[in-house]
C-alpha cells in the first residue's frame, strides 16, 4: 500500500544554559552548531561555543577484545556471553553542567571488581517522547542470561533512579535496541524465532550461519500482545522512529545462496570430506525429517551456472543500508526506495553474461549522490538530525574488523526525495583504504542545539584479527580542515573501573577507562503522526468495479494472516537498472523496450514466482537453522497450470496480484513461459496481515522507466482476476 507520511515540523526546544569553557569534569562544552545544505558537505560554522541544552544519556562498556560476534560487531552483536559482552559497564547520565550520575549504581545494579552474580552490561538507551524515562537493554550475571529490556525513571536532578524490567517481553531471547512507539508500544529487535518455535533457535544469518536477530518486534504493554513486524533473515539493527513516524533502521541485505553449503558441494565434487555437512530439513515443524540434500532454488548460484539464456553470472549480496517501515510493520522498503545503484554505485554484476545490452556499470547521471558507500559494509547506527527532519547521521563502516567504527556521513532521506535525489555527504574524513585521518567514530548524536557528539577512537586503521581498539570516548565534534569535522574535547574526564571476570580462555583482569557509547539526548519531543492512506485510485477503481469492499477484503486478509500485493506492470523497470533484463514482453500483451539502449535481447515474462524464507538449512553440531528461499506455499493463489510452483500468471497488461503470507520474509522473480528465471528480486520483504501493497513497477521506478515513461497508473487486470477468484472461493 502506498503511504505518504505527513511531514511533521520538529519543535525548536532550546533552553539557555549558563556555562563556561570547561565543565566541572574538565570536559569541553559543545562546539558551534553544524551547518547543513542540501548538496554540499557539512561545513564548519564560526561563532561561540554553546553548551548543550539537555542531559545526555549513555552507556559505558568494559573493552571487548574481539570484533567477532561480540558487543560492538556490525552483526551478531546481541550475544550475551562474557567474552562477547564483558560485564562492568553502567547507564550514565551527563547534565549540561558536566556533572555525571551512575543510574544503574543508584538502582543497586552492577559492581566493581569481580564480575559475578551482580555483574551487568548495558546497551542502547532510548528516551520516551516526554523526556522523563528511558528504555535500555541489560544482561545480568556471569554469562548464562539473556539481554532483556528495562525502563529507568528518575532522570531529573535531585531524583533517584528507579529501574524495572519491562514485563511481557520474551524471557528466553536476547531483546535489544528498544524504543518507544508513538502509541505507547515498545519496539525492539530480538533473536526470538519468527513464530516462537524453540527448536528453530537461534536463526542463523545468510553469511557464515552466525546467530542473528530475527527482526523488529512490537510489545503492547497494555494488552501483552507480542508480534514480529519484519522478518529479517540476516538481522535488523538500531531502529529509531523519525519525524515522519517512520521506523528507520539498518538491515543486512544478504539474500544469497549459502556459502557454507557451496563449500560442501565443492568438497563433494572433489571427493573430500564435507567441511560443514550442511543439509535441509523437510520443513520447519519440530518433527520434520532431515533430507540428504542441500538444495537451493533462489537466487542464482554463488558460482554461476548455464541457463536457457546463456551463462548466469555468480551472485552475492552483502550490504547494510537504511530501511523504513510504518510502526505497524507495513510499508517495509529501503529508505525512499533507494538502492545500491544510488548508494553504492560503480561496478555491479549483470545477471546474464551473454546479453551485451546488460551493463556492469551504473549510470552516474541517474543519481545525485557522489559519495559511494562501500559494499562489504554500509550505513550503520542512523540518527535523525532534530533540526533538519529527514536528515540522518550515520557511520559508514566495513562489516568486519571495525567494531562498528568508521567515517561519519550525513544521508538526505526526506520522504519527498526519491532514490535518484538522495545524497550521502561526508562529515568526517574518509579514506578508500580505510585508514581514517584523525581516528574513527561510531554512534553519532546530532543535538537539538546543532552540535554533534559521537564516540571516538584515535585508531585510524583497524586490522581484522588484531587486538581491539585503544579506547572509545564521547567527544564533541569541531570544525576541521577541508570543510569536515574532527574529534574535539571529550564529554567526560574518563570513567575508570577495575574489573575481574572469568572468560572462556580463563580469568581476566582489566583496569582503565571504560568505553563510552550510544549517547542519546534526554529531551521532550513531539509525537509524529502518520497519514492513513488506503489504496490508490487504480486499485480502488478495480475494487469498485468488482463490487468488493476494501474493508471487507482487509478483514478477510487479517483473519487468514495474509497480505495482498499488486504490481501494475512487471515489464516497467527503473531506468537505472541495467544489470537485469529491461527489454520485457508479456506474450500477447504489453511490452516495454529501452529507449536508451535499443536493440537488446527481448525477454518474454509469463509468471511471477514468489518465495518464502524458511528455516530449513542446518549444520551438525551447530544449534539453530539458516533461512533459505522456498517456493511459496502458505499463501492463497489461484491455480496456474504448467507454471512454476508458487507463481501467478502475469496479465496481458503486465500486472500481477497475489495473496501472500504475513510476517514472513518473501522474495520473487519473473519467469518466461517455461519457468526460466528472467528478473530476480534482490531483497527480502515482509508484509503485515491485512496490508494491501501496490508497486507500480518492479524494480520500482524513481522517476522514469527504461522507456522514458512515468510510473504506470493502469488499473491492474491481475487484481481484477484475483478478486473474481476470491469471490468464488469465499462463497
Amino acid at each position: 500500500m502506498a503511504i505518504v507520511p505527513i511531514r511533521i515540523a520538529l519543535l525548536a526546544l532550546l533552553v539557555a544554559v549558563a556555562g563556561c569553557d570547561k565543565d566541572s569534569h574538565g570536559a569541553a562544552s559543545a562546539p558551534a552548531p553544524l551547518a547543513h545544505s542540501a548538496a554540499a558537505p557539512v561545513a564548519p560554522v564560526d561563532g561561540e561555543r554553546a553548551p548543550t541544552s539537555y542531559p545526555i544519556l549513555f552507556v559505558t562498556q568494559a573493552p571487548v577484545a574481539t570484533d567477532d560476534a561480540a558487543r560492538l560487531s556490525v552483526f551478531a552483536n546481541h550475544l550475551p556471553a562474557m567474552d562477547a559482552a564483558p560485564r562492568g559497564g553502567d547507564l550514565m547520565l551527563r547534565y549540561p553542567d558536566g556533572s555525571l550520575r551512575n543510574l544503574t549504581q543508584e538502582a543497586g545494579l552492577g559492581t566493581d571488581g569481580a564480575q559475578g552474580a551482580n555483574a551487568i552490561a548495558v546497551r542502547e538507551p532510548s528516551v520516551d517522547w516526554d523526556g522523563k524515562r528511558a528504555l535500555f537493554s541489560m544482561v545480568a550475571g556471569d554469562g548464562h542470561a539473556f539481554w532483556q529490556l528495562y525502563e529507568v525513571t528518575g532522570l531529573a536532578k535531585g531524583e533517584r533512579a528507579h529501574i524495572v524490567r519491562v514485563p511481557g517481553q520474551p524471557a528466553n531471547a536476547n531483546n535489544v535496541s528498544p524504543l518507544y512507539a508513538t502509541d505507547g508500544r515498545v519496539l525492539f529487535t530480538s533473536d526470538r524465532p519468527r513464530a516462537g518455535l524453540a527448536h528453530l533457535y537461534p536463526q542463523l544469518d545468510e553469511y557464515e550461519a552466525t546467530p542473528t536477530t530475527t527482526g523488529i518486534w512490537s510489545l503492547d504493554r497494555a494488552s501483552g500482545a507480542l508480534r514480529i513486524l519484519n522478518h529479517a533473515p540476516s538481522g535488523a539493527f538500531s531502529p529509531i522512529v523519525d519525524s515522519y513516524a517512520r521506523v528507520v533502521f539498518t538491515r543486512w541485505d544478504h539474500l544469497q545462496q549459502d556459502q557454507l553449503a557451496q563449500r560442501d558441494r565443492d568438497a563433494a565434487q572433489n571427493g573430500v570430506a564435507l567441511p560443514f555437512r550442511s543439509f535441509n530439513y523437510a520443513g520447519e515443524a519440530a518433527g520434520a525429517i532431515p533430507l540428504p540434500a542441500r538444495t537451493e532454488v533462489f537466487p542464482e548460484s554463488r558460482s554461476g551456472s548455464q541457463g536457457k539464456y546463456g551463462w548466469v553470472n555468480a551472485f552475492t549480496n552483502n550490504f547494510f543500508t537504511a530501511w523504513q517501515m510504518n510502526e505497524d510493520g507495513s510499508g517495509e522498503e529501503t529508505l525512499n526506495h533507494v538502492g545500491q545503484h544510488e548508494l553504492a554505485f560503480g561496478y555491479l554484476t549483470p545477471s546474464f553474461r551473454d546479453d551485451p545490452a546488460l551493463s556492469n556499470r551504473t549510470v552516474d547521471t541517474l543519481h545525485a549522490n557522489r559519495t559511494s558507500i562501500r559494499r562489504e559494509g554500509g550505513l550503520l547506527q542512523l540518527r535523525e538530525d532534530p533540526r533538519h527532519p529527514g536528515t540522518y547521521f550515520a557511520v559508514a563502516a566495513r562489516d568486519r574488523g571495525t567494531f562498528g567504527t568508521g567515517q561519519l556521513v550525513r544521508l538526505g532521506g526526506d520522504p519527498g526525495l526519491n532514490g535518484e535525489q538522495m545524497q550521502v555527504d561526508p562529515v568526517t574524513p574518509g579514506d578508500p583504504g580505510d585508514a581514517l585521518p584523525g581516528g574513527r567514530f561510531r554512534n553519532p548524536l546530532p543535538l537539538s542545539d546543532g552540535a554533534l557528539v559521537a564516540s571516538h577512537t584515535g585508531d585510524e586503521r583497524l586490522v581484522p584479527g588484531a587486538p581491539g581498539l585503544s579506547g572509545l570516548r564521547l567527544v564533541w565534534l569541531e570544525p576541521g580542515p577541508a570543510g569536515l569535522y574532527r574529534a574535539g574535547r571529550p564529554l567526560t574526564a574518563g570513567i575508570r573501573k577495575t574489573l575481574r571476570w572469568m572468560s572462556a580462555a580463563g580469568p581476566r583482569n582489566w583496569s582503565g577507562e571504560l568505553w563510552e557509547l550510544e549517547a542519546v539526548e534526554v529531551r521532550p519531543r513531539p509525537r509524529p503522526t502518520r497519514a492513513q492512506a488506503g489504496l490508490e485510485a487504480p486499485e480502488r477503481a478495480v475494487l469498485a468495479e468488482e463490487h468488493v469492499s476494501e474493508e471487507a477484503l482487509r478483514r478477510w486478509l487479517v483473519r487468514n494472516d495474509l497480505a495482498l500485493i499488486v504490481t501494475r506492470d512487471q515489464t516497467s523497470r527503473d531506468r537505472a537498472d541495467l544489470q537485469q533484463p529491461f527489454n520485457l514482453r508479456v506474450p500477447g500483451g504489453v511490452r516495454t523496450l529501452s529507449t536508451s539502449a535499443p536493440g537488446g535481447r527481448v525477454y518474454d515474462i509469463a509468471h511471477f514466482q514468489l518465495f518464502e524464507g524458511e528455516q530449513l538449512r542446518a549444520y551438525p553440531g551447530r544449534p539453530g537453522r539458516r533461512v533459505i528461499a522456498q517456493p511459496m506455499h502458505t499463501g492463497r493463489l489461484p491455480a496456474n497450470p504448467g507454471a512454476p510452483e508458487g507463481s501467478v500468471q502475469i496479465a496481458p497488461d503486465g500486472s500481477t496480484a497475489a495473496f501472500v503470507p504475513a510476517r514472513r520474509a518473501l522474495s520473487w522473480q519473473t519467469t518466461d513461459p517455461s519457468g526460466e528465471p528472467v528478473v530476480r528480486e534482490r531483497n527480502w520483504i515482509t508484509f503485515q496481515a491485512g496490508e494491501m501493497r501496490v508497486c507500480a513497477s518492479c524494480h520500482g521506478v524513481n522517476v522514469r522507466d527504461q522507456a522514458g515513461r512515468l510510473p504506470p497508473v493502469n488499473k491492474p487486470e491481475a487484481l481484477r482476476r484475483l478478486l473474481s477468484w476470491w469471490k468464488q472461493q469465499s462463497q
